[in-house]
């Protein structure tokens, strides 16, 4: 279409008043304006056609939306709709051609030119339909982060959790219905709002967080390869040196998806996810006490959204090809090397240009790996870790376990 249909327009807490008279045109032309309660309320001065509030699910609101294409519709939005806002969700469904998007200042905008912080350093999150765990990563010393609220309850809340994790001495502003008359500000530090009774926050709030760990603090490292006491295990789990090496080999980069088969304490899949925010993986053990750690690890590391999977190798690959996962572009096997057909299996879900990590211990399972060299090529690394050890009044090194690790890359042309 050679003109838009649809306009989602960003509204601030200065309401419609503050909006350009061309904005203001186009609400007033809608034969259509949807939006939030308080949106629908803020613009109600304006409105001639008729309005939608978001229904729950909002889903059912899209498609009673696509109802009116090609009739003139404004959704309206707070800020900046393209910032964990609703455009997102409506470009899933509507070209851009068919939308233009006019939006305001966002509310991150609002607060770092309150604060004197650079946009472009900070770290921007939510807590809006998203476990307080996921901030982990960011939670790293001198940093700032600028975290969106789901409601009044959250500064508090996450207060909270930031204080059980060692972040008490942090400083964090809370501010509320920025740009507006009644616009609000608290800063102290994350301890005393922790602990702090009857709170008076806007529901509409954001968090600036001036990040300072205490000696003790978990602070989640960002190098590969982190210590293996940060996992829950029961012993089943890939060492940090023979880590920080596999990881080498699979080679995350942004957005893609990694299938951890015969995953254990989950370290792989959680260390793949920790590499970007984008990056996925689904973590496949047939041990439901072990499948159980890697849902703590990957909570408690900050990436609740790891995917684990039952499943006993290698018939889990097929299902999970089955069941239509989304194709691996990466797999680690970090165990059932030996099984008939584990390898095969393996290579077969791989999309060209995908990469194939095989951790052997075993001699059965190093011959295998020897024989999928011979097969497909790749690069085999033999390593062995000694850590110093107490013996008795004396000390030694022991050797861990010798690991073979077997790794190559699909090309288009190899069977």
């Amino acid at each position: 279409m050679s003109t838009p249909w649809l306009h989602v327009i960003g509204i601030g807490e200065d309401g419609v008043e503050a909006l350009p008279a061309t904005h203001r045109a186009l609400i007033a032309g809608a034969e259509l304006v949807v939006g939030g309660t308080r949106h629908l309320a803020l613009a109600a001065p304006l409105v001639t056609g008729r309005t939608l509030a978001w229904p729950h699910p909002l889903a059912d609101g899209i498609a009673g939306l696509l109802g009116w294409r090609g009739r003139p519709v404004c959704v309206l939005a707070s800020g900046d709709p393209f910032l964990f806002g609703i455009a997102s969700t409506l470009h899933r469904h509507v070209p851009m051609g068919e939308m233009a998007c006019l939006p305001a200042l966002s509310s991150v905008a609002l607060a770092c030119n309150l604060l004197g912080w650079a946009e472009q350093e900070i770290t921007l999150l939510s807590l809006c339909g998203r476990p307080m765990e996921a901030t982990a990563p960011a939670l790293q010393p001198g940093g700032r982060l600028v975290v969106l609220s789901a409601d009044e309850h959250t500064p508090r809340t996450f207060a909270h959790w930031l204080d059980t994790r060692g972040f008490g001495d942090s400083t964090l502003h809370i501010l509320g219905r920025l740009g507006g008359g009644r616009q609000t500000r608290r800063s102290a530090r994350v301890t005393e709002i922790a602990r702090a009774g009857g709170l008076d926050i806007p529901r509409l709030n954001l968090m600036a967080i001036e990040v300072v760990a205490t000696r003790d603090a978990r602070v989640i490292p960002l190098a590969c390869g982190l210590p293996d006491d940060m996992f829950d295990h029961d012993g089943q789990i890939t060492k940090r040196e023979i880590r920080a090496a596999t990881l080498s080999a699979l080679a995350p980069r942004r957005g893609e998806v990694l299938w951890d088969i015969g995953a254990g304490s989950g370290s792989i899949s959680i260390e793949w996810m920790l590499r970007h925010p984008a990056n996925r993986a689904i973590a496949v053990e047939k041990s439901a006490a072990r499948r159980a750690r890697i849902t703590h690890n990957a909570l408690n590391l900050g990436v609740p959204a790891l995917q684990v999977a039952a499943g006993e190798a290698p018939a889990c690959i097929a299902q999970m090809q089955a069941d239509g996962l989304p194709a691996p572009d990466a797999i680690f096997l970090g165990g059932g090397i030996s099984n008939p057909g584990m390898l095969e299996a393996a290579w077969r879900a791989l999309r060209p240009g995908g990469r194939l990590v095989a951790n052997a211990v075993t001699l059965e399972s190093e011959a295998s790996v020897m024989a999928a060299r011979t097969r497909w090529g790749g690069t085999l690394t033999r390593m062995q870790v000694e850590r110093l050890e107490p013996i008795g009044r004396f000390h030694a090194f022991r050797p861990g376990m010798t690991v073979t690790s077997y790794a190559v890359t699909r090309t288009e042309d190899t069977p």
